[in-house]
């Protein structure tokens, strides 16, 4: 065989793309969580404005942390199943 066969291919790129995708959605939770962290509620009548702001704020984290755990469990499975499959056909060929 030359080169990666294609299947072997098709897993690594799509993990690539999945974990590339995961990154950046953690760097972004992680910059909601910062503005989130900045909140001083001076008076009343601030803490009524800016608390509608921070439970929007707090459904974003809580959408984006979501989805970062799926990306990661498929991002996992993805890896796992690349090499499973490099281990197979290293013994196979």
């Amino acid at each position: 065989m030359n080169g990666m066969p294609a299947t072997l291919s098709y897993l690594l790129i799509t993990w690539g793309t999945i974990t590339a995708v995961l990154l950046v959605l953690v760097i972004y939770g992680n910059t909601l969580s910062i503005r989130e962290d900045d909140e001083i509620y001076l008076n009343r009548a601030e803490d009524h404005m800016m608390a509608a702001e921070q439970r929007v704020l707090i459904t974003k984290m809580d959408r984006v942390k979501r989805v970062i755990m799926v990306l990661a469990s498929v991002s996992g499975i993805l890896l796992i199943a690349s090499a499973g499959l490099w281990a197979w056909i290293g013994f196979h060929s």
